[in-house]
């Protein structure tokens, strides 16, 4: 079985926390000395960090993300989340995958939270990192990467990389570490294992990437944990209301209102309801006509929660649903 990967020297490890990291102060190591320094510390955070690092499944890609709290809360990349209460799947370094849904989102810092929701077994708390809030990382600073490069894979886990910080502002951080596909959403750290900001843009030169600093989050951390969706873009799109699709037809019925045809594999179809359902209330507002549902849902975009209260076959059910696209 492959080693996970932490490329840098060789020599002996020491695994006490650094309360300080000296080779920082100098323009480049200076002696064995400094590089065993650099090893050491790299060797000694890198365990806890990599059993942090999870894999985010999107079906038709996957990006990278560091859970921050021993509840499963994640940081990643708002372009990694694509949204404000989208399910996604989490996969744990031993290849663990857990239901997850995204929380709110800064589409224009391109910062993002998801929890899990699901436990681990026997209800273990999640391995998490330490968030580095005291907003010391300067320009020059040694640093390390994370992530899942190209993708999950068990035997070879998290890749590490190191590299230095190139230009530190209010809210992109530059290394010059090696990313590629897979790494975005991925964590960075201090030489002291602690988190310092997630990968934002994989540069189309190698070395060449910018990450969210820590303290974009913590500025907009309690609007991310309430799922407010933050600014108007450029690295999410806002969903736009009204575009929300159902993918039924109705006609208006004593009662509510009766479903007579359902589009195939429409998110109607697939949440459960059937042709022949009486739905009498839509997000707990009755439903007296076919007017009556089109108009709450031209309030409502895509990826949007609804729940409808029906009646088949003589007893209630509750569906619940997320819009389509149209």
């Amino acid at each position: 079985m492959k080693k996970p990967l932490a490329y840098f020297l060789i020599g002996a490890v020491c695994l006490a926390p650094l309360s300080a990291f000296p080779v920082n102060a100098k323009k480049a190591p200076e002696s064995r000395a400094d590089l065993n320094t650099m090893q050491n510390a790299l060797l000694a955070a890198i365990p806890k960090a990599q059993a942090a690092t999870v894999c985010i499944d999107l079906d038709d890609g996957s990006g990278s993300g560091v859970i921050v709290s021993e509840d499963g809360l994640v940081m990643t990349a708002a372009h990694v989340s694509t949204g404000v209460g989208k399910d996604v799947t989490v996969i744990m370094a031993d290849g663990t995958k857990l239901k997850a849904e995204t929380l709110g989102l800064d589409s224009e810092t391109d910062a993002a939270l998801i929890q899990i929701t699901e436990k681990l077994p026997e209800g273990k708390p999640f391995p998490a990192v330490e968030i580095n809030k005291t907003d010391d990382t300067k320009l020059g600073d040694w640093i390390f990467s994370l992530g899942h490069s190209g993708g999950f894979d068990k035997e070879r886990g998290a890749v590490s990389r190191i590299g230095r910080l190139v230009r530190v502002a209010n809210t992109t951080l530059q290394t010059d570490g090696a990313l590629i596909g897979g790494d975005s959403g991925g964590p960075l750290f201090d030489m002291e294992g602690r988190l310092i900001g997630i990968h934002s843009r994989v540069g189309a030169v190698v070395g060449v990437n910018m990450h969210v600093p820590v303290k974009v989050f913590t500025d907009n951390w309690d609007r991310m944990l309430k799922s407010e969706f933050i600014g108007e873009g450029p690295f999410v799109k806002k969903p736009e209301i009204g575009k929300g699709f159902l993918g039924l037809a109705t006609k208006t019925a004593k009662g509510g209102i009766e479903v007579t045809k359902l589009g195939k594999k429409s998110p109607a179809e697939e949440a459960g309801i059937k042709e022949g359902d009486l739905i009498r209330t839509l997000n707990g507002e009755k439903l007296d006509s076919r007017k009556k549902l089109q108009s709450i849902l031209a309030e409502l975009a895509a990826g949007d929660k609804i729940t409808f209260e029906i009646t088949r076959d003589g007893k209630d059910e509750t569906i619940n649903l997320k819009l389509g696209e149209r």
